[in-house]
C-alpha cells in the first residue's frame, strides 16, 4: 500500500485542487479553455429502468456531477470530458450497450452498473475491447474471484466486505453467538446467490444456526407467504439478501405484520430505505458511504449534490462520483488515456480521496478498492432533520488503527487470476 504521508505529485495535487474548486468556478463563471474537438469520452452504464432504477438514477447523477465539476475546473489534459450514459436494464441489454459505447462511441473507459450479472457481461466486453471498467455497484465476490480480469476495478464493496463489516459489530455486540438462529431471504440471481454463500458461511463459522433460505424472484410484490414462514420459524434475526425495490417492498410489508424478530442484512442501499420510510425500517446495517459522514470532503460533496439536485446523495451516487474522479486522476497523473498506463497506475498503489477519513488504494491482485465501511443504526424518528436523515453512525470498520484488509476476502476465500 502506498504511504499516504509522502508528498503528492504535482499532477495529483493539481487535480485534487481543481476538482475541489470546480463547483465554485462554475458558479463564478470562470472560463474552461477546453478543446471540444478532442473530447475524452467516458461510458456510463447503470439500470435506470426496472427494479434497480431508483438506485441507478442516483448513480447517474453522481457521475454527471463529477464530469461537470471536472469540466468547470478545466477538464483533464486540456480536454473536455463527456459522459455517454446508457440504461443497462438487464445483462443482455448491458452487453449491447457496452459494445455500442466501445465500438461506436469510442469511450476510453466504462464506469457504473449495479447488477452483478450485468457487471460480469460488461467486464467481458471491457476485456475484449481492452479498456478499463470501474464497477460502482456490483457486489458479487465472483467478480473479484474466478471472474476477475485485468481491466476491471471495483469501487463498490464485495459481499464479503459487507458481511464482515456488520459481522464485526454483531460479534462485538453479542448479537451473533453460538446458537444464534437466522432466517434468510435471498434475491434469486447472481448477486443474491453469492451473498447467501458468503453470509451463511460467516454465520456457521461463528456457531450460528441456519433456519432456512427462501429464494425470492426480483420484482416480488407480495411477501406475505415469506413473512408467515418467518413467523413460524421464530428466528433471532431475519437476514435480508435483497436489493433495490425488493428491499423497499419487503420492509414495508414486514412492518405491517409487527413481528418481533429483528432485521439484519447482507447489504444496504440507502435509496430503498428512504423509499420504505422511517416507520418501516429498524435496526443496525452496514454502509459503504452515507451522507451523514462529517469529514470535510463528504460534507462539501453532499452540499454540492443537494444544491444541484435538491436531495442528498446516496451511496450509489457517491460510488459513481468517486469512480469518475479516480479515472480522471489516473489520466492526469499518467498524462495519458492509454489503458495499459492507467492499469499500471492503479496496480502500483495510487491513493485516492474517497471523501472518507482514510484514502483508498486498489489491491493489485484482485483490483478491489481497500477502504473504510460503516455500521449505522436507524435514527430515532424524533431526531430526524428531514426525510433523508435516517441513520446515525455507530462505528467505522476497520477502525483507525486496524488494517483495511480486515474486512476483505483473502486469496483463499476469493481466488483471482488476472493473467498477463
Amino acid at each position: 500500500m502506498q504511504d499516504s504521508t509522502r508528498p503528492e505529485s504535482g499532477a495529483r495535487r493539481d487535480f485534487v485542487k481543481s476538482t475541489a474548486i470546480a463547483g465554485a468556478g462554475a458558479l463564478l463563471g470562470f472560463p474552461a479553455l477546453l478543446r471540444a474537438e478532442d473530447t475524452i469520452k467516458l461510458g456510463h452504464l447503470t439500470p435506470r429502468t426496472g427494479f434497480l432504477a431508483q438506485i441507478g438514477e442516483y448513480g447517474f447523477r453522481g457521475a454527471t456531477l463529477a464530469v461537470e465539476e471536472a469540466n468547470a475546473a478545466g477538464g483533464v489534459l486540456s480536454r473536455k470530458i463527456e459522459l455517454v450514459s446508457e440504461d443497462s436494464v438487464n445483462p443482455a441489454t448491458a452487453v449491447t450497450k457496452a459494445q455500442k459505447l466501445i465500438e461506436r462511441d469510442k469511450v476510453l473507459a466504462l464506469i457504473g452498473e449495479i447488477s452483478s450479472a450485468s457487471g460480469l457481461a460488461i467486464a467481458d466486453q471491457a476485456k475484449r475491447g481492452k479498456i478499463v471498467y470501474i464497477n460502482t455497484g456490483c457486489n458479487s465476490d465472483e467478480l473479484r474471484g474466478k471472474s476477475c480480469n485485468r481491466y476491471m476495478f471495483h469501487v463498490e464493496g464485495c459481499n464479503t466486505m459487507y458481511t464482515k463489516t456488520i459481522g464485526h459489530w454483531q460479534l462485538a455486540a453479542k448479537k451473533l453467538v453460538p446458537g444464534s438462529r437466522w432466517y434468510f431471504l435471498t434475491a434469486d440471481y447472481a448477486f443474491g446467490h453469492d451473498l447467501y454463500r458468503v453470509s451463511s458461511r460467516f454465520l456457521q463459522d461463528h456457531g450460528g444456526v441456519n433456519l432456512g433460505n427462501d429464494l425470492v424472484p426480483t420484482n416480488t410484490a407480495d411477501y406475505s407467504a415469506y413473512i408467515l414462514k418467518i413467523r413460524q420459524a421464530k428466528p433471532d434475526f431475519v437476514y435480508l439478501n435483497l436489493a433495490g425495490a425488493d428491499q423497499t417492498n419487503f420492509l414495508k410489508q414486514y412492518r405491517e405484520y409487527s413481528l418481533p424478530y429483528p432485521l439484519a442484512g447482507g447489504v444496504m442501499d440507502t435509496v430503498p430505505f428512504w423509499a420504505a420510510g422511517i416507520d418501516s425500517i429498524s435496526g443496525h446495517w452496514q454502509s459503504l458511504w452515507f451522507h451523514g459522514l462529517t469529514t470535510p470532503g463528504a460534507a462539501a460533496f453532499t452540499k454540492r449534490f443537494v444544491d444541484k439536485f435538491g436531495m442528498p446523495p446516496d451511496n450509489q451516487a457517491w460510488g459513481d462520483y468517486i469512480a469518475v474522479r479516480i479515472m480522471l486522476q489516473a489520466m492526469a497523473e499518467t498524462k495519458s488515456t492509454e489503458t495499459a498506463k492507467i492499469v499500471e497506475y492503479f496496480e502500483k498503489g495510487a491513493s485516492f480521496d474517497l471523501l472518507k477519513a482514510r484514502k483508498g488504494t486498489f489491491r493489485p491482485w484482485d483490483h478491489q478498492l481497500l477502504q473504510e465501511m460503516y455500521v449505522v443504526v436507524v435514527k430515532d424518528k424524533a431526531k430526524m432533520k428531514d426525510k433523508w436523515d435516517i441513520f446515525d453512525l455507530v462505528e467505522t470498520v476497520p477502525g483507525s488503527g486496524e488494517s483495511l484488509e480486515m474486512i476483505q476476502p483473502t486469496q483463499q476465500e476469493n481466488p483471482c487470476n488476472l493473467g498477463a
